[in-house]
């Protein structure tokens, strides 16, 4: 359990407005298990809030790498038809439509944990797929989609902000205005943002790079601990003033 704190006379602590609890979780990577037992602690927290307005913030890459893509994402559509929803593009999800206008990217997405998400939603890929076998592929992977889960890819945003924290995927490039950042920054950068000592303008909550436990900075915190590789999936909280990450 980590907390934010600063010593007296530092820079002002970032705030969410009075009244708003925010549920943060990042890098799913087709971790079905890990999430569901966050949405248990979550709801075991949502008895205590009161008439306060909750917000589930999801930071990107709910697919690839892990065992159960396809399931995640069915989590994901059920649970926002229940809450307050909120759903960020990841670098992989970008990837999986790339894939899908370009069959050819099958070569590369496998790199990333493409193979196991293709096997989520009941394919058989080989190690080595020939080109008319990505085609083929691709082509059922398409039709494996169902609609729900279409329309919640088509729908993924590429920022949230909600008083003095801006949620984003991988981070934000230095110098440039929050409103100014492009997609490829925002879902790929890491060392310069990462190295980057810069106040945004917000305090900046994201993934994409793993880290042993969330990692909190003065001007950022990362809550990618690198689910499928050390089953340990973070749940950022945030109320007032207030960090708790678990």
């Amino acid at each position: 359990m980590l907390r934010l704190s600063r010593s007296t006379g530092e820079i002002r602590k970032p705030r969410l407005p009075d009244g708003i609890r925010i549920y943060a979780i990042s890098d799913i990577h087709g971790c079905a298990d890990l999430l569901q037992q966050m949405f248990t602690v979550i709801d075991r927290d949502l008895m205590t809030i009161g008439s306060r307005r909750a917000i589930h913030v999801f930071l990107g890459d709910y697919i690839d790498r892990g065992p159960d893509s396809c399931r995640t994402v069915d989590l994901l559509v059920e649970r926002s038809q229940k809450y307050e929803s909120v759903f960020l593009k990841g670098n992989h999800e970008s990837f999986l439509f790339d894939v899908l206008r370009n069959p050819t990217q099958l070569r590369d997405w496998k790199q990333y944990g493409g193979l196991q998400t293709l096997t989520s939603y009941g394919l058989r890929p080989s190690l080595n797929p020939d080109p008319a076998e990505q085609t083929e592929l691709i082509k059922q992977l398409a039709m494996a989609i169902p609609a729900d889960q279409r329309k919640f890819f088509n729908s993924l945003r590429l920022w949230f902000v909600c008083g003095d924290f801006f949620f984003v995927h991988a981070g934000v490039k230095p110098g440039v205005a929050l409103k100014n950042q492009q997609e490829q920054d925002l879902l790929w950068i890491r060392e310069e943002f990462l190295s980057s000592e810069e106040q945004f303008g917000k305090y900046i909550v994201h993934g994409h790079t793993p880290v042993r436990e969330p990692d909190i900075r003065l001007n950022r915190i990362n809550i990618d601990t690198g689910a499928y590789a050390t089953g340990n999936l973070t749940l950022l909280t945030i109320q007032g003033d207030s960090l708790l990450a678990l």
